[in-house]
């Protein structure tokens, strides 16, 4: 039997998902290997270095660098606040002093005697890592984070924006080729995740927002109702870091789309549950998808499929690339010699029976594998 390696989406139940929490500098793990956990037991936390501020102190005392430690009341490692006076001069016969009030709190870092001034860093910032999703820590990487295991329904999506959240599983409509309108996000959705259908509009974005919705998850977005919403384009950076009050994610990509029935109906078995949403997106340098977990331990768990893998006849795919964006399909056969196109250009290609009942000659670089 004929086969082909391609990239593709996870979107699967059942699934054994593995997740680093790892911080940013070293600090401090607090659980052990075997722990049980929920998505938002912060698991691990460090301290981030706050700014550092630049006190002009020699040049508004008048005095020469080198002379500044004896105008200083503080020393080095000394803690300051705001308003408190750290400098003086000594005047005459101890009249016309001059003083000098910090405008910042933090620890003095260092005293130049060369330029005379002082470098203040700021109050450290506290940063905690949560778990994100319900599992089990497998794994404690001392001083840096951990590895929670847990067995889930996954979903990936194409496209998304904000970073990681979670909240009760809802559905905002009734089939996947609904679009969900403003009016039907109710107050109860707040702290949900909402499945929204087919496309994402802006006013919905907006409403959802507004009434503390978590996250949403639609077939589609439209590229302008992004721009008016963010209030800039988005490059070909990594997404995921917009601090938007909401995530985003789009399971089938951009335009008029549905969201895919198979998905639909993955989501809609876990309807109630606990979901962890993020809508971090990378497309180069290293892909990174937007993701649903949502963690289903009843379940007999069977390895993370990637997505990506063996393409034959009879495997499930999604169509990438126009005329058939965003239909799946079956394959029906991998055509072995190379077929010229209507551009002129000779690639391999397959073909496939769409889930609309046509049959089509398809690229292979237009398809993604769906894992299931």
């Amino acid at each position: 039997m004929a086969q082909a390696f391609t990239p593709g989406l996870t979107r699967a139940a059942g699934l054994k998902v593995i997740k680093t929490r790892r911080l940013p500098l070293l600090g401090e793990t607090l659980f052990k290997i075997g722990d049980k956990v929920s998505a938002t037991d912060v698991v691990a936390r460090t301290d981030l270095p706050g700014p550092v501020s630049v006190l002009k102190i020699s040049h508004r005392l008048g005095c020469q660098p080198s002379e500044l430690k004896d105008f200083m009341s503080v020393k080095e490692g000394d803690t300051i606040s705001n308003g408190q006076v750290i400098a003086e001069s000594k005047g005459f016969m101890g009249f016309f002093k001059s003083e000098f009030k910090s405008n910042t709190d933090g620890i003095i870092e260092s005293i130049s005697k060369v330029n005379g001034q002082v470098y203040v860093r700021g109050t450290p910032v506290p940063v905690e890592m949560e778990a994100y999703i319900d599992g089990k820590i497998i794994n404690v990487m001392k001083d840096e984070g951990v590895m929670v295991e847990t067995v889930a329904t996954m979903v990936q999506g194409i496209f998304g924006v904000g970073g990681e959240t979670g909240g009760k599983l809802v559905f905002g409509v009734d089939s996947p080729s609904d679009v969900l309108a403003p009016s039907d996000l109710k107050e109860d959705m707040k702290d949900c995740i909402v499945i929204a259908g087919a496309c994402l509009t802006q006013e919905t974005i907006m409403k959802a927002k507004s009434i503390g919705v978590r996250g949403l998850v639609g077939g589609a977005l439209h590229d302008k109702d992004l721009r008016s919403f963010l209030g800039y384009d988005i490059g070909v950076a990594i997404t995921g870091n917009e601090n938007i009050g909401i995530t985003l994610v789009a399971t089938e990509g951009f335009g008029e789309l549905k969201m895919d029935s198979n998905t639909w109906s993955l989501l809609k078995s876990c309807e109630g549950k606990r979901a962890s949403i993020n809508g971090a997106t990378q497309i180069r340098a290293g892909v990174l998808r937007p993701e649903i977990i949502i963690p289903t331990p009843e379940e007999k768990s069977k390895d993370s499929d990637s997505g990506a893998g063996s393409l034959e006849t009879g495997t499930k795919i999604v169509v990438i690339r126009n005329p058939y964006f965003g239909l799946t399909g079956t394959v029906l056969e991998l055509i072995v010699e190379p077929q010229r196109l209507e551009s002129e250009a000779k690639v391999r290609v397959l073909k496939v029976k769409l889930e609309n009942g046509d049959e089509a000659i398809v690229p292979r670089a237009n398809i993604e594998r769906l894992a299931s």
